[in-house]
């Protein structure tokens, strides 16, 4: 629907498909930035004055955004006011790893709330990821119902989801192959579910609030205990492919002569680059992980010097692909490829740009994810923020 049929609706339209569209883009707007005047909303949607008014003001009496007095300082005229996310909406948001099921609370704007690790000694089965999860969220409800409303949970999984009824198809590291996972925890937690691959959702995560924003191209791979996974941002919209399994970067041929992949094939990039490998080598304890980039930084072993390099060029051969594949403006790494680069940022850029076409590489920079560890926690919030930004009225 063009913003031309938004300007009507300012006219006497009363259509209400006008109505609830453009306090979807209002919304969108708000929640994506931090704090955004009236004026702006004004010009970057086309919409009168007494239209904005009027849809803000709904959106505030429905408790998703508060209108705040901007900073007067070195203003001229009066200021217009600022609408920023309100507190009343949050979603759910579950990670379910080889190591712990992790899960957050999170507010409108990228705002996490809560963030809760439930470590476990052994490879949960989906069936203990959804009952660790319901008890997790049982817990909070007493600490969250009375001043929030949660909208739903989103799921960043390591693994294939088919997008349409968040079946998980295959999540090789955890072992879980066709597990129906949004209707287990539908019917476990009483909320909407909607699940989707964790990297693809760290993608999001990044181009939405993080170091993609406002970008239009971008690739996103991350690497953590379950492998290596990437997303892309293709002119503003998300690479999904037919089912939505789109972006498995971390199944790229690197290796014609290395070992076999869980997947099958041989030589993918994540059997050649491995932060276990990384943790072993520098005695950092699995449980430490966060602890590997500064072990790494601090370490004078030449084996582990030498392990850098091959994984850093290994990465290399990906990212080149990457960009004579899809010429993106960034490629964000996040987990221990953010700490690869941080080791040796050089070598990283060389190895991915210098054999690159050139036409490609000159618009691209290499860059570290920059929400850390609440990434996929937001990522997976996206999700369940989905329903309300599509319709606010429905809130």
């Amino acid at each position: 629907m063009s913003m031309a049929q938004g300007r009507n609706e300012g006219k006497g339209n009363s259509n209400d498909s006008v109505r609830r569209h453009n306090l979807s883009v209002l919304l969108r707007l708000v929640h994506g930035n931090d704090g955004i005047s009236r004026s702006q909303l004004t010009r970057q949607t086309g919409l009168n004055r007494s239209t904005i008014a009027a849809l803000v003001g709904e959106l505030v009496e429905r408790e998703l955004v508060v209108e705040v007095d901007p900073d007067s300082r070195n203003q001229v005229g009066r200021p217009s006011p600022i609408v920023r996310p309100g507190p009343r909406a949050v979603g759910i948001a579950i990670n379910p790893e080889i190591d712990a099921i992790t899960v957050g609370i999170v507010g409108l704007g990228g705002t996490v709330l809560r963030r809760i690790r439930h470590n476990v000694d052994h490879v949960p089965t989906a069936e203990e990821a959804v009952a660790i999860s319901a008890q997790i969220i049982d817990g909070l409800r007493e600490e969250f119902d009375l001043a929030h409303r949660a909208v739903g949970i989103g799921v960043a999984v390591p693994g294939l989801v088919r997008s349409h009824d968040g079946l998980v198809r295959l999540a090789p590291h955890l072992g879980w192959v066709d597990e129906p996972l949004s209707e287990m925890l539908e019917e476990a937690t009483g909320f909407s579910v909607v699940a989707a691959n964790d990297a693809r959702l760290g993608t999001l995560a990044e181009s939405t609030f993080g170091a993609g924003r406002g970008l239009t191209d971008l690739i996103y791979l991350n690497g953590g205990a379950s492998g290596i996974g990437g997303g892309a941002i293709v002119n503003g919209s998300p690479l999904r492919g037919v089912s939505g399994y789109a972006g498995e970067l971390g199944h790229t041929l690197v290796n014609s002569s290395g070992v076999v992949c869980h997947c099958g094939a041989v030589g993918c990039l994540e059997t050649e680059v491995r932060r276990s490998t990384l943790l072993q080598l520098t005695g950092v304890d699995v449980e430490d992980a966060d602890d590997l980039e500064a072990a790494m930084l601090e370490s004078s072993s030449a084996e582990v010097t030498e392990e850098i390099d091959r994984q850093v060029d290994t990465l290399a051969i990906t990212l080149r692909n990457a960009i004579n594949t899809l010429n993106p403006q960034l490629i964000v790494l996040g987990g221990f490829l953010g700490s690869l680069y941080a080791v040796n940022p050089g070598r990283l850029e060389r190895g991915a740009t210098d054999q690159s076409l050139p036409a490609a590489r000159d618009s691209v920079r290499i860059a570290r994810a920059e929400l850390g560890k609440n990434l996929l926690i937001i990522g997976a919030a996206e999700l369940a923020f989905e329903s309300i930004l599509a319709d606010p009225s429905s809130f």
